[in-house]
């Protein structure tokens, strides 16, 4: 067994903390934070409550990306003196501790460097998952479900509160589609990396010959609007219909016509909201989905119209992005950063964030050769 070089480690995260620091910069954190304690001290701060849990919610992550940064040094320092007298004392106990810190320090050094590289427009929002059966018939359907409970168990870990916003149920098992919001800055960012088509491979529970099927589901990230973002839709671009909630199999869940369909009619996008209790909150839900979709349809076009002048940057990701085989071998596996997992059962609950490091470091790498070429 190769004997851990602890000096070079240490050298080497400590450096790695100061280019994280730059990118971070914790003297725009402080003024942040500064900021978002003179907002969330005003006095009719929850008149309007959804503005509140915005303010209060952006305060306590700042305050914990503050507290991480400034902490990490000591941490750092602590590691060493440890080393320093599990070497005079040639104490095999205190080195194995500082063995596992090291370990410990290294995964939440890298998902801070992961989070520097989260710098796009949107990135810093909050997020609205969308979930979609495809190819695969019922399969398909307990696809979306289980990619709806991965996500939402990702999040739980997270501590990342959640809101389902809308389910519809298929017919046997399964969803149709799901959309949900995750309330935790950079949650766009940090999820837009899912975004793409999942594939399953696995012996299929509805099929009585038990056949291996291959069934298909698609996730949609999109950020969340914000009252600053100026998405005037006018009235009569808006088509709304309303309807019955829906349980599974189709049955009612409410008697009363409180589900909510809104159409924009110029680019056909729809947004259903259904799981409000009533037709007002639905309505507000679904028109925030709505705003939040075409800001993210019109940023797409203007970044359209920069690929065109810039000339053909092959930077796709492709049909397929990521594959959960569980017949006839074990694995989850990613087509792009080739990022895998043997343990798919983990994955399903909700142990992701591996696959979304891998993925946001070859987002990074993607758009750095790009613009170099």
């Amino acid at each position: 067994m190769v004997a851990t070089d602890f000096t070079a480690e240490i050298t080497s995260l400590r450096g790695t903390l100061n280019q994280i620091s730059l990118v971070s910069d914790p003297d725009k954190l402080r003024a942040t934070i500064a900021e978002l304690e003179a907002a969330a001290s005003a006095p009719d701060l929850w008149d309007d409550p959804e503005k509140a849990q915005g303010v209060t919610s952006r305060l306590s992550h700042a305050q914990a990306d503050l507290e991480r940064l400034t902490k990490f040094a000591d941490r750092i320092d602590d590691l060493e003196a440890l080393v320093e007298l599990a070497a005079e004392e040639d104490d095999a106990a205190s080195l194995a501790e500082a063995e596992t810190e090291l370990v410990q320090i290294h995964k939440v050094l890298g998902e801070l460097e992961v989070r520097t590289l989260l710098a796009g427009e949107y990135d810093a929002r909050e997020a609205v998952v969308s979930i979609r059966s495809g190819a695969g018939g019922v399969d398909a359907a307990d696809f979306a479900e289980m990619l709806l409970r991965m996500y939402l168990r990702w999040a739980e870990r997270h501590g990342y509160p959640t809101s389902v916003l809308d389910t519809s149920y298929a017919e046997e098992a399964g969803l149709k589609s799901a959309t949900f919001e995750v309330k935790a800055p950079y949650a766009f960012g940090t999820l837009s990396v899912e975004a793409g088509t999942h594939r399953l491979v696995r012996i299929s529970p509805f099929d009585n010959q038990g056949r291996r099927q291959t069934s298909f589901a698609a996730v949609e990230v999109i950020p969340l609007i914000e009252q600053t973002d100026h998405i005037e839709i006018p009235e009569n671009e808006i088509r709304v219909d309303v309807f019955r909630s829906s349980g599974p199999g189709g049955q009612s869940v409410n008697t009363t016509d409180s589900a909510v369909r809104l159409t924009h009619i110029p680019t056909g996008v729809v947004v259903s909201m259904q799981n409000e209790k009533s037709q007002i909150q639905n309505r507000a839900a679904a028109m925030r989905v709505l705003q939040s979709r075409l800001l993210l349809l019109r940023q797409e076009q203007e970044n359209a119209k920069k690929k065109e002048l810039a000339g053909d940057v092959k930077a796709s990701w492709g049909d397929q992005m990521r594959s959960y085989v569980l017949q006839p071998y074990q694995m989850v596996k990613d087509l792009r950063t080739e990022h895998e997992s043997g343990n798919p059962s983990a994955v399903f609950d909700g142990d992701i964030d591996d696959f979304i490091d891998a993925g946001i470091r070859w987002r990074r790498q993607q758009q750095t050769a790009a613009e170099q070429g």
